[in-house]
């Protein structure tokens, strides 16, 4: 089966409310992670790769690692994504490698730390656009800023979305999904106390009001890592030094599916469940120095966490409830 385009995946979701996760793919042992868990699951597949990820693992071998995806599981709808682009070019370039559906961060100028005007956005959102829906794939993009910086993407400033933009935004650029700034961040260290509702750490509202203005908008979570302590408690029991943080619980990301979410990023939680398997190996058998013999439990830790995910968020069950869509299809639609 051929890689689908995201929008689809989206949609499908939109019909039954629920969310699909976005794992970030730097190297086999993800890949493998997020199919295997997938294919046991039965979940739509939504496979990112950042810009950051583009220059680690080489444009290549990325392509190839997301064929063979595509090859060992034959029935699983997938979509490669590129998530934080910062320019046409960068987008011209994984379009190339068949890429289904592209990020356009206008959100930032290309030094991808610099925050743009609203104007500045659309003008490049647009272009983005214009260009990837002439091959029939997705765009999302981003309107607000989120915290944090991970792999180089990030102002480190949190500028919220103001929905009374959003519409103006949607009409000018026609991107088909838009990553909203709610006061997540990207990376680890997201909060330094335990989100609560009562403590409005996370402006649910701006989603729900986005959803109440626009309701057929699928909505995407950045800087969605739960960052789950027992993973930081098994690092640091293990000879790491993470200082005390937390993520975005899952009661908050069930809100936002609730009220119009629809692609929830995920990464952190990847990194951190690799990490921890591989400290375990390392403090407890530091005889070993196989590579298999740590990323082979590293991998089964990533596997199980999104297998968590697909289920938490509603996707799992779902791969089967509709004939796939190809490129082709979407550029009739478009």
């Amino acid at each position: 089966m051929p890689l689908v385009p995201m929008k689809q995946i989206l949609d499908e979701a939109a019909k039954k409310s629920y969310g699909v996760p976005h794992f970030n793919v730097n190297n086999m042992e993800q890949a493998q992670a997020i199919m295997r868990s997938a294919s046991e699951v039965e979940s739509p597949v939504i496979m990112a790769a950042s810009r950051g990820a583009l220059k680690y693992t080489d444009l290549i071998f990325i392509k190839h690692l997301m064929m063979a995806c595509i090859e060992k599981y034959p029935k699983i709808p997938v979509a490669m994504h590129l998530d934080h682009g910062n320019g046409l070019e960068s987008v011209k370039t994984a379009i190339s490698l068949g890429f289904t559906s592209v990020m356009m961060d206008g959100s930032l100028k290309e030094d991808a730390k610099t925050p743009t005007t609203f104007d500045e956005n659309v003008k490049v959102t647009k272009s983005c656009v214009d260009y990837a829906h002439k091959v029939g794939v997705t765009v999302e993009g981003e309107l607000g800023t989120l915290g944090g910086i991970e792999d180089g993407v990030g102002s480190g400033q949190v500028h919220l979305t103001d929905p009374n933009q959003v519409k103006e935004f949607l009409q000018k650029t026609g991107v088909d999904a838009l990553a909203v700034a709610i006061g997540t961040s990207h990376g680890a260290y997201k909060f330094k106390i335990k989100p609560d509702p009562d403590k409005n750490l996370l402006a649910m509202d701006v989603i729900r009001k986005i959803h109440s203005m626009v309701p057929k908008l699928h909505m995407v979570m950045h800087g969605s890592s739960s960052v789950p302590q027992e993973l930081i408690a098994q690092i640091n029991k293990n000879g790491g030094k993470i200082a005390p943080t937390f993520g975005v619980p899952l009661w908050a990301i069930k809100e936002g599916i609730a009220a119009g979410v629809r692609k929830v990023n995920v990464d952190t939680d990847l990194r951190l469940a690799s990490t921890a398997a591989i400290r375990k190996v390392f403090y407890e058998s530091p005889e070993k120095f196989d590579p298999r013999e740590y990323l082979g439990p590293a991998r089964d830790a990533m596997a199980a966490l999104v297998k968590e995910r697909y289920v938490a968020f509603g996707s799992a069950g779902h791969a089967f409830d509709y004939e796939p869509a190809t490129l082709e299809d979407m550029k009739k639609f478009y």
